[in-house]
């Protein structure tokens, strides 16, 4: 009898070792991200996890790039990128990791000390813009956006003097380091600066006297996977509680409006391209 009492016992503890084995390694995904995004990924890793899903996030710093961990299976998903960045990403380094679904916006804005309106920006006025080619790109379509300017035939989103084709307000475009676009505000009439960097300066988007919205298509955040697993069931469980309408309202609440959410469909995304058609 205690033979058959210990042989129930093994195998009852044999079967709850194999049970747990299963449950803790069938739904773990480890999710790479950026410091900046961490608030975000924990609740929804709470949010998953009320659904049997558990997420390991992994954070990178600036020295390594979120996409090559992907690409050499340290994550199975990452989450801190535009569509424009992922593009670049996969060009130079023959990559075809898929963006799976939309997260946020996280948009540039034109600032200013001295005028609260884009009426405000007269014949010759200055505008700092940083001066790497993404950023610097994105700050002239965002002026051509209100018709401050015309970039050139067939603009490919990098910035540069000979990025403008029509420039009615003889506007002088200035060039400077990213980092330091609030602090020149002092020396030119207006600034566009970087989502990020203006809330490390003190600024919200609120304070912008105009931002990019969802129609620069290029600079919408994405969660990226790879391209075999692309349409596995339990990322595209994720990309749906990130869209949910309670996770939009936490992002909002948390960036304090810096961060707009973003539900839009991979195949209306993908027309970004034709936002560089002009």
């Amino acid at each position: 009898m205690k033979k058959i009492h210990y042989l129930i016992g093994l195998i009852s503890l044999l079967f709850l070792l194999v049970a747990c084995s299963k449950s803790e390694g069938k739904d773990v995904v480890k999710v790479g991200i950026r410091s900046s995004e961490i608030k975000t990924w924990e609740y929804i890793k709470e949010q998953a996890a009320k659904e049997d899903i558990q997420l390991e996030l992994v954070t990178f710093s600036a020295q390594y790039d979120p996409n090559q961990a992907l690409a050499e299976g340290e994550v199975d998903i990452n989450a801190f990128q535009h569509v424009a960045y992922l593009n670049l990403f996969n060009t130079n380094n023959g990559t075809d990791l898929q963006a799976i679904g939309t997260t946020i916006m996280a948009p540039i804005g034109l600032y200013s000390n001295k005028y609260n309106r884009v009426e405000d920006i007269k014949d010759g006025a200055k505008i700092a813009v940083p001066n790497d080619p993404s950023n610097w790109g994105r700050a002239l379509l965002l002026l051509q956006e209100y018709d401050l300017l015309t970039v050139t035939d067939n603009f490919d989103g990098s910035g540069g003097e000979d990025r403008i084709k029509d420039n009615p307000k003889n506007l002088t475009i200035v060039p400077v380091d990213g980092a330091t676009t609030p602090r020149v505000m002092e020396d030119t009439d207006f600034a566009v600066i970087n989502n990020g960097v203006a809330v490390e300066a003190g600024l919200l988007l609120k304070d912008a006297i105009i931002h990019e919205n969802e129609t620069a298509k290029p600079f919408i955040n994405v969660i990226v996977a790879k391209p075999e697993d692309k349409d596995k069931d339990i990322l595209k469980e994720i990309v749906e509680i990130y869209q949910r309408k309670q996770t939009a309202d936490f992002v909002s609440e948390v960036s304090k409006g810096n961060y707009i959410p973003v539900k839009m469909s991979l195949d209306e995304l993908a027309t970004w391209k034709a936002f560089y058609s002009y």
